[in-house]
């Protein structure tokens, strides 16, 4: 099994900072725009071959990567198949292109009805495939809820009560994706599996803490090393409940994924279409060529969101003092994949509203207690921060003023994990409505 990376070639795309808020506005932009999967898919296409090639995908940027095979592919060559996307994330269809590749929408990040059927479609196209077929897989991140797929023992709805907690839980992306390939029969291996003995090439869009294509989506079509032992670790870390029978499953080893060593996986390939950090190189090169120094602190950030934005905010507050190791004017960029660990809610309290952007934000607004010259943008490049309707919010110099004027609490709305209504008080969620893309978090300070 081999995996490579596809790079296009990127066309100069300079933005001209007409105000700090717009200027980190178009740096998120050009991030999104070098995830678009049309890009790379290109160099990354293999030959037609001499059975029939078909498609099967699931993520949120699924419907974009269906429409970008259907532009490429050879009109000539038979082309079919099914991906799932995220409910109101199919991208519209350009004018004359015909539909080959059905795209069907289903809930994230919870799964629904409509993701389990997704699912035990695409496992229905896996039958009768011989060795002279292809299957293409279309992979990007959001895949692990769409393709539901429960492992015996376990219903729709514990699935989705699983999901729930998971999110809630503080655990991050590899932790939780451990977990779900081990609870799927669609999963960690599971579907390449179903496809045996077609060739099978996974284009994939990463939107995980190394590009590791056996996380992203939960690795449906890649072999899976990790172990039941370390899902079960999992459960009783952060105390998920799982029922009984499954815990036996796990306990036994029956519930075991597919591993590198299987000979299901002998000649597949993974090429990665879009990383976090090709999206962070892009906003450096837009900084760049208005005159600002860039910084990339990682591709890789986690950690606890709010806690993040002060570690953020402390790398801000002394280039804006002209210490540290970053010269102003400069931007600072960094990727990743944050957690937040939800606080039990006090009674008669609303229920907190909000993302990992959010409440890195609001974190980062606490910390920066009002340095003057510096303003911060964070959202995720699929457009939709956690399950509200904005991709992220603005921080600007005089945020906590403006909120003591509104009688805000920053404190307060923290306590809750409530960022959605405090950025949006202050009229500064970040919304740019679905991206039909996904590299994960996006974050950048701009020090003037």
């Amino acid at each position: 099994m081999s995996n490579a990376i596809c790079s296009p070639a990127m066309a100069s795309n300079p933005f001209p900072a007409q105000d700090p808020a717009q200027f980190l506005r178009q740096l998120f932009d050009a991030a999104v725009a070098r995830a678009q999967p049309l890009l790379s898919m290109p160099a990354c296409l293999p030959a037609v071959p001499r059975g029939r090639t078909v498609v099967m995908g699931a993520g949120k940027a699924a419907g974009a990567m269906a429409q970008a095979l259907e532009a490429l592919w050879p009109v000539d060559a038979p082309l079919s198949g099914l991906v799932v996307t995220r409910y109101h994330h199919t991208p519209p269809r350009p004018t004359g292109l015909a539909q080959r590749i059905e795209v069907v929408e289903a809930a994230h990040p919870v799964p629904d009805e409509a993701g389990l059927l997704a699912s035990q479609r695409m496992m229905a196209l896996c039958q009768g495939l011989s060795a002279d077929d292809l299957v293409i897989c279309l992979v990007s991140g959001g895949g692990s809820a769409l393709l539901t797929l429960p492992a015996e023992g376990l219903t729709l709805a514990d699935k989705q009560r699983i999901n729930r907690e998971l999110l809630e839980s503080g655990a991050n992306i590899l932790e939780m994706n451990t977990l779900r390939k081990h609870l799927s029969r669609i999963k960690g291996g599971r579907l390449a599996a179903a496809c045996h003995p077609a060739q099978v090439v996974t284009l994939t869009i990463s939107d995980v803490p190394g590009d590791d294509p056996a996380v992203i989506a939960s690795g449906p079509t890649v072999p899976d090393a990790s172990t039941c032992a370390q899902a079960l670790a999992i459960v009783e870390r952060y105390r998920i409940g799982v029922p009984e029978a499954v815990l036996a499953g796990l306990r036994s080893g029956d519930l075991e994924t597919p591993k590198p060593s299987d000979a299901v996986f002998q000649g597949h390939s993974v090429k990665m279409l879009a990383t976090p950090q090709q999206s962070l190189e892009a906003a450096a090169e837009v900084a760049r060529q208005a005159g600002l120094n860039a910084y990339i602190l990682s591709d890789e950030m986690e950690g606890e969101s709010r806690e993040v934005g002060k570690v953020h905010a402390a790398l801000a507050r002394a280039a804006a003092r002209g210490e540290g190791p970053f010269q102003k004017p400069c931007v600072i960029l960094s990727g990743g994949e944050t957690t937040v660990t939800v606080r039990p809610q006090a009674a008669g309290v609303p229920r907190g509203k909000g993302g990992r952007a959010g409440e890195f934000c609001l974190g980062l607004a606490v910390a920066l207690q009002g340095q003057a010259g510096v303003w911060g943008l964070a959202a995720d490049t699929d457009g939709i921060d956690g399950v509200e309707d904005n991709a992220g919010a603005l921080v600007t110099p005089d945020t906590l003023t403006r909120a003591q004027g509104l009688g805000l609490k920053p404190s307060a709305y923290l306590d809750r994990n409530d960022s959605y209504r405090f950025f949006e008080a202050l009229e500064n969620l970040v919304v740019s409505g679905p991206t039909h893309t996904n590299v994960n978090d996006f974050r950048a300070l701009l020090v003037l």
